[in-house]
């Protein structure tokens, strides 16, 4: 069982920065790959980032690959995503998830999921 819990989310203006964190319980955190997720108003879930437990691979979403960059690391079982040149389109509710490959969570399919946290980005 792992429990996760996102912080870090706010409110910037369009150009902005932020820095999302996920905490992970358990000891067995460098196994999972791991996801950033997000969902704005009336759209469904959609993929952001992955890495893959211990060799770092990672994969994004086209519209941010070059703004955001997903990050882990494992003695402190945390992941991070590092946000720059926020656009409005990028507010949403952002979550992270754990799951036992890369391809399982980018397929959306990860066993778990935080409760999220807002990020809200103005023009």
């Amino acid at each position: 069982q792992v429990q996760l819990v996102e912080s870090g989310g706010g409110t910037v203006q369009a150009g902005g920065s932020l820095r999302l964190s996920c905490a992970a319980s358990g000891r067995t955190f460098s196994r999972y790959a791991m996801g950033w997720f997000r969902q704005a108003p009336g759209k469904e879930r959609e993929f952001v980032a992955a890495i893959s437990g211990s060799s770092g691979i990672t994969d994004y979403k086209d519209s941010v690959k070059g703004r955001f960059t997903i990050s882990r690391d494992n003695a402190k079982n945390t992941v991070y995503l590092q946000m720059n040149s926020l656009k409005p389109e990028d507010t949403a509710v952002y979550y992270c998830a754990a799951g036992d490959n890369l391809a399982v969570v980018t397929a959306l399919l990860a066993d778990y999921w935080g409760q999220g946290t807002q990020v809200s980005v103005s023009s």
